[in-house]
């Protein structure tokens, strides 16, 4: 496991975001990017959450909510990285699977696109 501090982490997160075509990043609404230590006890090893109403559930009655949250957990992507060059990799990674589920986009479809 390699270490990386949190403030560098949360530039990680924030360059994977950074990375997104403007068309699609001027589709986000209403979502926030968070970095967190830990994922949720019930799934320690969980990389990264989307939690919120994707834009294909949304209708007439969406609206006056808090906004939706990306969740990248540090320490379990630290787990899996032996170099700062995979964490570079896996953030990215979570940030556009966390993304897409925003877009409605099913873990399935993810995994065969290789986002899973």
């Amino acid at each position: 496991m390699i270490e990386v501090d949190e403030d560098r982490f949360v530039e990680l997160a924030e360059a994977a975001l950074a990375t997104l075509p403007p068309e699609l990043a001027s589709l986000l609404d209403n979502v926030a990017l968070f970095v967190e230590d830990d994922a949720p006890a019930e799934e320690p090893d969980l990389l990264g959450l989307y939690d919120g109403v994707a834009l294909t559930e949304r209708d007439t009655t969406y609206g006056g909510v808090l906004p939706d949250r990306i969740l990248i957990f540090r320490r379990p992507t630290l787990a899996i990285c032996e170099t700062e060059q995979d964490v570079v990799e896996e953030v990215h990674i979570t940030v556009v699977h966390e993304i897409a589920h925003h877009f409605g986009i099913d873990d399935d479809r993810l995994h065969d696109l290789g986002y899973a």
